[in-house]
């Protein structure tokens, strides 16, 4: 059955209906309550009282939850908080203070009942009434069926935990060992925004972003980083530990963030989980753990959590790096340095239905499968992430529509010159308007971005940002003309194909490919991006190449892509790659 729309056993129904049967004040019950099974202010008045003793007279049937998934609300089930709780017990924590911020139904409160014998109080915030109720009720059944258990003085409190004021307990309790547990909301504030929801901290800058950062997506943060953030800022001086449950890109945030905010935090643990096991999503998520009071640590120790007897990696800071990987790091962070060429993201433009093209008996096809009739010199060939697998390709799919050759240059020159294009980009000019992206405010009709010299290269070697494989692909231009690619996408451009040639079989090198995963994370939402990309000291790769690998590669290429690429350009290229007297580079493609 169902009370205040919390699940409530036949149990905890019959205690309620044997023992608060008489009782007319909720000042009484709470009194009955609080002696029973220690929970404090029970009841807040009359109502709540009188109405809980309708209901259980009498059974219902139990209704459907809502779906709070959408939320960020995944509900620790009772065996994953138990295994949670186990594991931190048999590490010797033995805590006299536990709290939940968001502690849902309740089960990592019961997990610690069971396998804590040290706890004095317990403190619990939630924001949906209903868990409140039934983390209430799941406390009293477990008391019941554990008459003997230790019973601590336990508080459920009904709010936002973003204005809930823990620095009280903080400093009441900061000589005694405190576990912060629990699994905060996995959502971004501006997903829970979007839903009108109430559980968000005050509007302010989280991470300190600059203007642009902020207004360009690196503002939209994970509430449950904010949550974990506040718990290490507040109990960071006290003695005890933290184990939440959230995202891996919260954790690797965390730690990244370490070496400017040197938090008093120590022995931080990932502990994998398998999400789609554990809540049905497909979420890359883990155990956070860290010791309160200690001296600042900058790395994390990652294990699986079903088998956490060897840790499988360490990522965080050595010296000035932040690495994915630090044995592996360590092997190849001769090439960590400045790439002697500049790393460029393809076009970006908003408006794939209009801009991005198929062709077709003749004609090209947009996505709204209208043919059209264009101009061939503002379209080019086009690339997209999913379209780097092979190692050198010469033929597009697709094609796109180039307005630009710079970042703001007028486009009136359009109407005149190409008057097709025009009267085709002007039909569909409210589709250009109606682009959310505040970049494209008070710039020329049909703007792009991610456009330049740079993008007018003959030859390109590329990257998928949105991909998991460390494979460099080589563009050929086709028909005469440099192929473009999509804003997913990474490239470095050359006039010449040998050093075109050159980048890729260095770039795809073993060398180059350990480095990279040293430093990159594989969960992330762009496992490529510039920082990463420039880190590759190409010129440094080179020295240490052999030159009879580089050789063989090159027959390789040459015999599959019938190319005719000798090393005779070779000193060339490693003099363009050659920092000048004043620190710059010969040359930047």
């Amino acid at each position: 059955m169902k009370v205040f729309g919390a699940n409530i056993s036949f149990q905890v129904s019959s205690f309620f209906s044997e023992n608060l049967k008489t009782i007319v004040s909720f000042e009484k019950a709470n009194t009955i309550l609080y002696d029973a099974f220690c929970i404090l202010h029970f009841f807040e008045d009359n109502e709540e009282l009188v109405e809980l003793k309708r209901v259980v007279s009498f059974s219902q049937p139990v209704l459907e939850e809502p779906d709070r998934a959408e939320y960020g609300d995944f509900q620790t089930n009772a065996d994953l908080a138990g295994k949670v709780t186990m594991q931190l017990a048999s590490k010797n924590s033995s805590p006299e203070i536990v709290i939940e911020p968001t502690c849902g139904k309740g089960s990592f409160i019961i997990a610690s009942l069971c396998h804590f014998k040290t706890i004095k109080n317990i403190f619990g915030i939630e924001i949906y009434k209903p868990y409140v109720w039934e983390t209430k009720f799941n406390i009293i059944n477990f008391f019941l069926v554990n008459p003997d258990c230790n019973k601590p003085e336990i508080l459920i409190t009904h709010g936002n935990v973003f204005e809930f004021d823990f620095n009280v307990i903080a400093k009441k309790y900061f000589t005694k060992e405190i576990l912060v547990i629990g699994n905060p909301p996995w959502v971004t504030n501006a997903a829970l925004g979007s839903l009108n929801s109430n559980n968000l901290p005050r509007k302010l800058n989280f991470k300190n972003h600059s203007g642009l950062d902020a207004m360009t997506g690196k503002g939209n943060f994970d509430i449950a980083e904010s949550i974990t953030v506040m718990m290490i800022n507040t109990f960071q001086h006290t003695k005890g530990s933290l184990s939440l449950l959230v995202k891996n890109s919260v954790i690797k945030n965390i730690v990244f963030d370490q070496k400017k905010n040197q938090y008093t935090i120590a022995d931080i643990e990932k502990h994998c989980i398998d999400s789609k096991k554990e809540f049905n999503v497909s979420v890359e998520a883990a155990l956070f753990c860290c010791k309160l009071n200690s001296n600042p640590a900058f790395d994390c120790k990652e294990y699986n959590f079903y088998d956490n007897k060897h840790s499988c990696l360490t990522f965080g800071w050595l010296s000035d790096k932040f690495v994915s990987n630090i044995l592996t790091y360590i092997k190849t962070k001769n090439i960590d340095g400045e790439s002697p060429f500049i790393w460029r993201q393809g076009l970006k433009h908003d408006c794939s239905a209009i801009m991005e093209l198929d062709k077709v008996n003749g004609y090209y096809v947009n996505g709204l499968h209208e043919e059209i009739t264009l101009e061939d010199s503002l379209v080019y060939g086009f690339l997209k992430s999913s379209d780097l697998k092979n190692t050198v390709i010469g033929q597009t799919r697709k094609y796109t529509i180039v307005t630009q050759k710079k970042i703001g240059q007028e486009t009136a020159y359009i109407k005149n010159e190409y008057p097709e294009a025009y009267k085709y980009l002007t039909r569909h000019q409210a589709t250009f308007e109606a682009r959310k992206s505040s970049i494209y405010n008070n710039k020329p009709l049909f703007s792009i971005f991610g456009i330049g010299d740079y993008s007018f290269k003959p030859y390109k070697v590329a990257i998928s940002a949105l991909y998991k494989t460390y494979h460099f692909t080589l563009i050929f231009p086709q028909n005469n003309k440099p192929v473009m690619l999509d804003d997913t996408c990474y490239f470095i451009g050359f006039d010449t194909i040998e050093f075109a040639i050159y980048s890729l079989v260095l770039l795809n090198s073993e060398m180059t490919m350990r480095f990279l995963q040293s430093i990159t994370f594989s969960d992330a939402k762009r496992t490529f991006t510039k920082d990463v990309l420039m880190r590759i000291n190409l010129l440094e790769v080179a020295t240490r190449f052999n030159k009879n690998e580089l050789q063989a590669d090159l027959k390789i290429l040459n015999d599959k892509y019938q190319l005719d690429v000798t090393l005779d350009a070779w000193d060339s290229y490693v003099k363009a790659m050659t920092p000048v007297n004043n620190g710059q580079m010969a040359m930047f493609a």
